[in-house]
């Protein structure tokens, strides 16, 4: 048996230390041998390593597929992609308006709704619903045809990855820039490289799990971006935003657990694979959960003495309080009326012993233009030009209890010149 056949047998369902297989000791080198090696003999071990692992040992049947000769093209792809969406796309839209995008967003949405939707009903009928168990699953190399479309599903399940650097596309393009943070960087780039791994090494088993329950979150998560690109109108139905993240840890917690059996039974699949597995669901769970916090629960309005305080100011009954007095739109409040300034104030209008103020003067029955051009109330009767006038009427002023009007005093209607008694019968001007 030669050194290939020693370090993997391609009878076999999967070798459990498959990626161990990269430091096979030969024969003729040893690692004692690696030590002496000179920096241009470590690098040729590393190319060398580097052809083995990816002609040898990977999975024979999905080297002619599109994009599995080699993982260049996928690192290139995701370097590609965060060049965009960190460098060169805000500096793009520097000085440019943000796209609306609205018809656009709801057509792609729905085309990942679809697209996730079919990977789910692949995985179950690949095996998850009636062959799989959940218990411990090797990875079946056959040619057989549940197999194959297990090993199919896995390399779209790998295109799916890439086709969502778009969503990050379209937050540069709608200046979205909040919303490229360090969890949808890090996932949107992580995610390409390790499902191109599991299609290259590992097309099915135990692993394919979790890609299983992403499916299912992305029809879900897919579905709410959908109704939110649709309008305003829709917003209404959406009220179940924040538990979209609830399902996202709900997700990695069960992958978690799910991996987890690996290492603790007895099972043929990769125990470095599960491994890996735990400590992508702990880091991601981590990473969504920080998220969660900081979206829905620090953004609570914090409560103290039975009082809900809001933007610094604190709310008591419904109406904000500033300086142990309650206020309401921005006005302090004294026995269920607003105060601007000490004073009262009612239907826009300060109140001063119960009376309506303009401009620091009195208003009488409400009637707005008893106090226009310097008009005001005085000892219960109006005035205009500092002399008392009775009940507003025509303009007439009062003095001595008979009206005057253009400098003649009037009585019971008719006028009075120079204070005497002689009247002007049927309203004759005197001369």
């Amino acid at each position: 048996m030669n050194h290939t056949e020693s370090c993997w047998n391609p009878n076999s369902t999967l070798q459990e230390n498959t990626l161990a297989l990269v430091f096979c000791q030969s024969e003729t080198q040893t690692f004692d041998d690696l030590r002496k090696m000179s920096s241009l003999g470590l690098i040729n071990f590393a190319v060398d390593r580097y052809h083995y692992l990816v002609d040898t040992i990977s999975d024979p049947r999905v080297s002619s597929w599109p994009l599995m000769d080699s993982p260049i093209p996928t690192l290139a792809m995701v370097v590609t992609y965060l060049y965009v969406a960190v460098f060169f796309g805000p500096r793009l839209m520097a000085n440019r308006k943000p796209f609306k995008l609205n018809n656009l967003l709801v057509i792609y949405n729905a085309a990942q709704v679809l697209f996730s939707a079919t990977m789910l009903w692949e995985h179950l009928m690949s095996g998850w619903l009636l062959d799989y168990s959940y218990k411990c699953q090797p990875v079946d190399y056959s040619h057989n045809p549940t197999a194959m479309r297990m090993a199919n599903l896995c390399w779209w399940y790998y295109i799916s990855k890439l086709t969502e650097f778009v969503d990050t596309m379209f937050f540069v393009l709608r200046k979205k820039d909040n919303q490229i943070s360090l969890l949808h960087l890090y996932h949107h780039s992580l995610t390409p490289i390790e499902t191109w791994i599991c299609v290259k090494f590992l097309a099915g088993g135990h692993g394919t799990f979790s890609n299983l329950i992403n499916n299912i979150v992305h029809v879900i998560m897919y579905f709410y971006y959908m109704m939110s690109a649709m309008g305003p109108e829709y917003q209404k139905y959406l009220w179940w935003k924040k538990h979209l993240t609830t399902i996202q840890l709900a997700q990695f917690t069960l992958v978690f657990f799910h991996s987890l059996q690996v290492l603790v039974f007895d099972c043929s699949y990769p125990k470095l694979v599960a491994a890996l597995l735990l400590v992508h669901s702990t880091i991601f769970f981590a990473l969504f959960f920080d998220f969660y916090q900081q979206a829905y629960k620090r953004n609570q309005r914090p409560q103290a003495n039975g009082k809900i305080e809001m933007n610094g100011k604190v709310e008591a009954n419904g109406k904000h309080e500033m300086n142990g007095k309650p206020m309401l739109n921005g006005k302090h409040e004294m026995n269920g009326k607003p105060l601007l300034n000490g004073k009262h104030e009612m239907n826009g209008k300060l109140l001063m012993n119960g009376k309506s103020l303009m401009n620091g003067k009195p208003e009488l029955n409400g009637n707005n233009n008893n106090y226009l051009n310097g008009n005001h109330e005085m000892n219960g009767r109006l005035t205009m030009n500092g002399k008392p006038v009775m009940n507003g009427m025509n303009g007439k002023y009062e003095m001595n209890g008979k009206y005057e009007m253009n400098g003649k005093y009037e009585m019971n209607g008719k006028m009075e010149l120079n204070h005497n008694n002689n009247r002007e019968l049927n309203h004759n001007k005197v001369d």
